[in-house]
């Protein structure tokens, strides 16, 4: 793989030649990091060790940059579906989730916690085209994650009371809240003890008592 170069100026207008997928990289710890709004071009450009010219050239503007970047570290839609599909129950994909979930918060060589809650949490200011886009990945994750549950529901796996919607609104609530606790320098081990606590309560078939997910 070719390292990126160092800014200088080449003639005849054309742009700075660097790695496309280590600056995507790059770029996608920073936002990770520090945000949307706390990620100024000028620590981008010096992350990627381009200037702001071939920044726009290779990704269009900042805002553009963290979208490509936000849909790097979101995965292809397909793959998660993939992997709920081949789940044998929807406790199964879910606690695999969380226990991933716990161990990506948590890298020794990435930041903490989750881009995709960090991303906008510094307040209203962020564009509204970002939130919106971010949004749009959870809104994503969570259809996904509510119809893998009524397929368990349709076939008897989970009570027919189950609210698929509330279900998986709260799958994702556990996510995000494992997010503030890794960015909080919570250990791994917490996190995993908090995603096997969260699989203790989830809605079991044999029980005889409503729910309280319905």
């Amino acid at each position: 793989m070719k390292k990126v170069e160092t800014a200088k100026r080449r003639t005849g207008g054309r742009p700075l030649s660097f790695d496309r997928e280590v600056a995507l990289r790059r770029a996608m710890h920073l936002f990770w990091r520090y945000g949307y709004e706390g990620t100024s071009l000028h620590a981008l450009t010096e992350a990627l060790g381009v200037t702001p010219p071939s920044i726009y050239t290779a990704f269009g503007d900042k805002k553009q940059l963290f979208l490509e970047a936000m849909r790097r570290y979101a995965g292809d839609p397909a793959d998660m579906e993939n992997s709920l599909a081949a789940a044998q129950t929807a406790r199964d994909a879910v606690h695999e989730m969380l226990v991933t979930a716990a161990i990506a918060f948590t890298g020794e060589t990435t930041p903490k916690g989750c881009l995709l809650a960090s991303a906008t949490a510094s307040g209203s200011q962020a564009s509204a085209d970002v939130r919106s886009a971010v949004s749009e990945v959870r809104r994503g994750i969570a259809m996904r994650l509510a119809h893998r549950i009524d397929q368990d529901i349709a076939v008897g796996k989970l009570p027919a009371l189950t609210n698929a919607a509330a279900l998986s609104d709260l799958i994702l609530a556990v996510v995000q809240g494992m997010s503030v606790l890794a960015r909080d320098d919570a250990p791994r081990e917490r996190l995993l003890a908090l995603a096997e606590q969260f699989m203790l309560a989830w809605p079991d078939q044999q029980s005889d008592r409503k729910t309280p997910l319905a």
